[in-house]
């Protein structure tokens, strides 16, 4: 019995070791999300002051897509903006957008002084980002032509990531 009273912390220490072990293999910047190959959530945002139309669930059948989640107030939207405006000129995919928790007025500034990539945009008060499971913005969905979610990438969007994420992907999906 007192033979155990000694192995029992050598056997604690081996296993909290393995666990640490295991974990250090974990991608930190890898956020599942519940959604992946489920149907995008319902929604229909309104549009921006100004703008005639917003950005609904229905925009999203029929062709391969990408929803980008943004706000006027976000550092690091700002850096990925010059990467979605490329994007969206190649034509591979419409870029939709949800302006999340943002003042209409600031986000029609913000697109006029960095360009308008997006085909579309809903003002989100929060609850529509919610339902998609929303972390933190920037984030970028991939939806496919039946409007199943397919690929979440959390925060700002690299040339590295578009080339070798996104567009492999939305050329996949396309098929």
């Amino acid at each position: 019995m007192r033979r155990w009273l000694y192995v029992l912390p050598v056997v604690v220490f081996v296993l909290m070791a393995a666990g640490f072990y295991v974990g250090l293999g974990i991608d930190s910047n890898v956020l599942p999300s519940a959604l992946i190959d489920e149907e995008a959530p319902t929604f229909d945002l309104p549009a921006l002051p100004g703008r005639e139309r917003g950005f609904a669930t229905a925009d999203l059948k029929g062709h391969v897509s990408l929803v980008n989640i943004f706000a006027s107030w976000c550092g690091p939207c700002r850096a990925e903006h010059p990467v979605l405006n490329a994007l969206a000129k190649t034509g591979q995919a419409p870029v939709y957008g949800i302006n999340y928790k943002d003042k209409g007025d600031a986000a029609l500034s913000w697109l006029a002084a960095l360009g308008d990539p997006y085909a579309r945009i809903g003002a989100d008060d929060g609850k529509v980002g919610l339902d998609w499971g929303v972390y933190g913005v920037p984030e970028t969905f991939v939806v496919d032509a039946t409007g199943h979610i397919r690929y979440k990438h959390v925060g700002p969007l690299s040339d590295d990531d578009v080339k070798t994420k996104i567009l492999p992907l939305v050329a996949k999906l396309r098929k």
